[in-house]
């Protein structure tokens, strides 16, 4: 077996959840409602290896397609990127090989037998930070396990070293405890003094964005997704500002390359025609992790369908052998009213038994830098949406 649950749930539940507010985990119940699970996954050390060297290997191959696609509005239109970004992504001059996006996270589903199928990257606004990177460590470290989430803080601080940016923001900074306490945290490891705002304090006059009164704000990471700019009031200003120049947005604009599900559909056509885009090594690593991915509907039975800016599970539909839908989200916003849908063949989720029931996992790999160095592992149903759980990962 791949994976290996470890530990016994502390009887007082109260004081563990105490003890993580104290390392800024402030979410470890909802709403009275416990998400995070006090027991750790242990992942057998081979299959680790083959799964950070294939998160490295995929991570550039996207790269190289995100590339492919800048300047092409046809595949633009294709990744659903909204219009008011097309100017800035031909405008503006892509981050080096390997960063155009400096924090995202691979997500994968990992059978009991050690078959590793990526089923999305979120390159632009990842959550889930301070669960892998601060919570994840002390949880192995209590068990015996090797956490690679140790290298996570050092890459963020070197990632932040080079993009300086000047304020952080979220939306509802303050109230929603999870989106603030990961920038927070982010701030925190950067080692930079960096204020964090609410996006809806931020407005942009003649082109300039601006905080409060009147301080105007040169570079910002926002934890916030780019795609909303589509349709979010002053989106189309805030869009200006960045093709312009007069703010630098972190992770970069081109990170929404990255961040379209129609990405993978781009990859598996390029690979599908035999592309010279990609070496003999990467049609083989394309071939092994990847999932058949289309912008049209081609399969038979089996696959998925999602929105191609979908978050948290809403807008997965899951059909059955016969091509009839079995399962979708219920909970989740189905953004696919904005942006068009992307089918994908299904992978389903490694089952596993944790005190408090019976779950599929889903493994995620933060990819930071341009480096994989941390695992998120999340418990839930066959869709990872909103009500899932948290649950460290380790290795043995």
């Amino acid at each position: 077996m791949i994976f290996e649950v470890i530990g016994t749930p502390y009887l007082d539940r109260n004081v563990r959840v105490q003890e993580l507010k104290g390392f800024g985990f402030n979410w470890a119940d909802l709403d009275d409602d416990p998400y995070w699970i006090d027991q750790t996954i242990a992942m057998q050390r081979k299959s680790f290896e083959e799964l950070f060297q294939a998160s490295e290997k995929l991570w550039y191959i996207f790269d190289k397609a995100a590339r492919f696609v800048v300047g092409k509005h046809d595949l633009y239109e294709q990744l659903s990127i909204p219009p008011v970004l097309w100017d800035g992504l031909d405008l503006l001059e892509p981050h080096a090989i390997g960063v155009l996006s400096r924090y995202a996270r691979f997500d994968f589903s990992i059978s009991l037998e050690g078959k590793i199928k990526l089923l999305e990257l979120n390159a632009d606004t990842p959550t889930g930070y301070v669960e892998a990177a601060v919570v994840t460590p002390w949880m192995c470290q209590q068990h015996g396990l090797y956490s690679p989430n140790i290298e996570m803080a050092a890459r963020v601080k070197e990632a932040w070293a080079i993009e300086q940016p000047e304020y952080a923001a979220c939306v509802a900074y303050g109230s929603h405890l999870e989106d603030s306490g990961t920038i927070d945290m982010l701030v925190q490891h950067s080692g930079r003094s960096i204020k964090c705002v609410d996006c809806l304090d931020l407005w942009v006059d003649e082109g300039i964005l601006k905080a409060g009164t009147d301080q105007s704000i040169h570079s910002l990471f926002a934890l916030y997704p780019k795609e909303w700019m589509a349709v979010d009031e002053g989106g189309e200003a805030l869009s200006y500002a960045i093709e312009t120049g007069n703010v630098k947005l972190y992770n970069p604009l081109h990170a929404i390359l990255l961040q379209s599900k129609g990405l993978q559909s781009v990859i598996w056509g390029l690979h599908e025609l035999g592309s010279h885009l990609f070496d003999s090594t990467e049609h083989d690593v394309i071939e092994k992790y990847m999932l058949q991915t289309y912008n049209t509907q081609v399969f038979d039975g089996n696959f998925v369908s999602k929105s191609m800016f979908g978050r948290e599970g809403g807008s997965v539909q899951m059909f059955d052998a016969q091509g009839q839908i079995d399962l979708k989200d219920e909970d989740g916003f189905d953004t696919s009213e904005f942006f068009a849908r992307v089918f994908q063949e299904r992978a389903e989720l490694p089952r596993i038994s944790l005190h408090c029931g019976e779950y599929h996992l889903l493994t995620g790999v933060f990819m930071i830098n341009g480096a994989p160095c941390g695992l998120l592992g999340r418990a839930g149903g066959l869709i990872t949406g909103n009500a899932s759980h948290f649950v460290a990962m380790g290795v043995k």
